[in-house]
């Protein structure tokens, strides 16, 4: 299965002609689990336990340029100079609610994280996001922020959501995805160049709708059972 149109670079390379601050993981064990994702017969419950396990990878990535600081320890043995991460250290952010399905995955990794909610829904109509919730630490400034969503389509929800970021303070943001279309990264990119795009692939279009073709469906309903 094709995860990036013919026209864009394979999986895991950075595009600097088009995207210059999009990646796409190209590790196998990413690709495969998305595959299962994809397919109309994956159960609720495998859906739910695949994108978490999907984000905790993603996760890896997501955290690869956070900042370290010396620190001295005693070790059973001898005392030594280790490195551990320095400031305040992360914030994710959710895209209620389908977001929440990464969230879980990079909690795994990073419990001590702070969390923050952004409650969107895409007016059907406008396909415009609407904000109905927000809650988000007092810090931002002082944190690198990651916001997840699972699906970036038209890029107006990941829009507003880094928009109201930035206005509480937020400067370090990078957004991360399962699966992206070329007019959301588009938007995204066009609105905010300075935040960097983690995905696992980059599919061909949107339709009609708005949603991304060949996609893995609506990744809310997936995830709670619902329709």
């Amino acid at each position: 299965m094709e995860t990036v149109p013919p026209d864009l670079p394979p999986p895991g390379v950075a595009l600097p002609a088009r995207f210059p601050s999009v990646v796409v993981l190209e590790h196998p064990l990413v690709q495969h689990k998305l595959t299962l994702l994809r397919q109309a017969s994956t159960s609720t419950a495998d859906f739910r336990r695949l994108t978490r396990e999907i984000s905790l990878l993603m996760a890896y990535e997501a955290t690869r340029d956070l900042k370290l600081e010396p620190v001295r320890i005693e070790t059973p043995l001898e005392p030594m100079t280790a490195l551990h991460l320095s400031g305040k250290k992360l914030c994710f952010v959710s895209i209620l609610r389908a977001g929440n399905g990464i969230l879980d995955g990079m909690l795994d990794l990073v419990p001590a994280a702070r969390v923050g909610h952004i409650g969107l829904y895409r007016d059907a109509a406008t396909l415009a996001p609407v904000e109905y919730y927000i809650k988000l630490p007092d810090d931002l400034a002082e944190r690198d922020c990651i916001v997840v969503d699972p699906m970036l389509a038209t890029g107006h929800s990941a829009v507003a959501a880094i928009d109201r970021l930035k206005q509480a303070g937020a400067s370090r943001i990078t957004f991360v995805c399962l699966l992206s279309a070329p007019e959301g990264l588009a938007t995204l990119t066009a609105a905010h160049a300075d935040v960097k795009i983690i995905t696992a692939a980059i599919d061909r279009e949107l339709d009609s709708h708005g949603y991304i073709r060949p996609g893995l469906g609506d990744a809310g309903d997936r995830l709670f059972g619902t329709r």
